[in-house]
């Protein structure tokens, strides 16, 4: 099988090798990005397949790939902080997402769990992602379509507490200041043995949050943090851990409906 070659109106991600710095953008005919090392030409990446080398107009070098769902979480449009991807794959895998899935998810910020969640359940599932502020959803559906999910993703204004328009799915994520609220609704809509899980900065929101599970039928709770750390693989210098870290990004807690 031939490579698929880049086209005008798909996404591309640009990687410098010696700074370790990518760029993401939509090809445009006639367009040009302007980076630290001089101006890359669209029209010059059209017709290359992923890996191929890209210079810029001073013959810089660059590479270009295919973005992975790492690179759309991580590079969308923000306008509130975002799951990370440390606690988005412990999430999908509490929540037992897969193809033809309903999924309700509340507190949509900028969408970027959002991304994840629609390229999971695939054409024959959706995504039903609720937030309480227009500008926030209007972000996200700006983020979510970039990728070409918005077919799979339905948006609605809501606030936590509120019945959701929408039950029988097969779980729920929340992502709100105060959880607590939407878990009776949550409860109302999900179908019997499903998973709901969420996120939650402080332990005093998390003592709230798994009580009020305990009072609404849930069960089989857990709550773990993760910390991730990078390692650096050098020949002269020797490896060892990075001096930076993603520490504490939020508590994660992940239950399941009783009948």
């Amino acid at each position: 099988m031939q490579p698929k070659t880049f086209d005008y109106e798909e996404v591309a991600l640009i990687w410098d090798e010696e700074k370790k710095k990518t760029f993401l953008f939509t090809l445009k005919k006639g367009k040009e990005l302007g980076t630290h090392k001089g101006k890359i030409f669209h029209d010059d990446i059209v017709g290359k397949v992923e890996g191929d080398r890209i210079y810029s107009h001073t013959g810089a070098v660059f590479r270009v790939f295919r973005p992975l769902i790492y690179d759309k979480i991580m590079k969308i449009q923000r306008k509130t902080q975002i799951v990370y991807p440390k606690d988005a794959a412990w999430f999908v895998l509490s929540l037992d997402i897969k193809p033809g899935d309903k999924v309700i998810e509340m507190g949509t910020g900028s969408g970027a769990f959002t991304i994840l969640l629609a390229q999971l359940v695939g054409d024959s599932g959706k995504v039903y992602t609720f937030d309480r502020r227009k500008e926030f959803l209007e972000n996200a559906v700006s983020n979510i379509k970039k990728f070409g999910f918005e077919a799979r993703v339905e948006y609605h204004l809501l606030n936590a507490g509120d019945k959701f328009p929408v039950s029988g799915v097969d779980s729920v994520f929340l992502d709100l200041p105060e959880p607590w609220l939407a878990i009776p609704p949550s409860n109302m809509a999900l179908l019997p043995g499903r998973p709901l899980a969420c996120i939650v900065p402080t332990a005093e929101q998390l003592s709230k949050t798994v009580e009020t599970l305990g009072e609404n039928n849930f069960a089989v709770m857990d709550v773990i943090e993760i910390l991730e750390r990078k390692i650096l693989v050098r020949k002269k210098q020797g490896v060892r851990p990075f001096e930076k870290m993603v520490g504490f990004t939020g508590y994660l807690v992940s239950a399941r409906k009783l009948i």
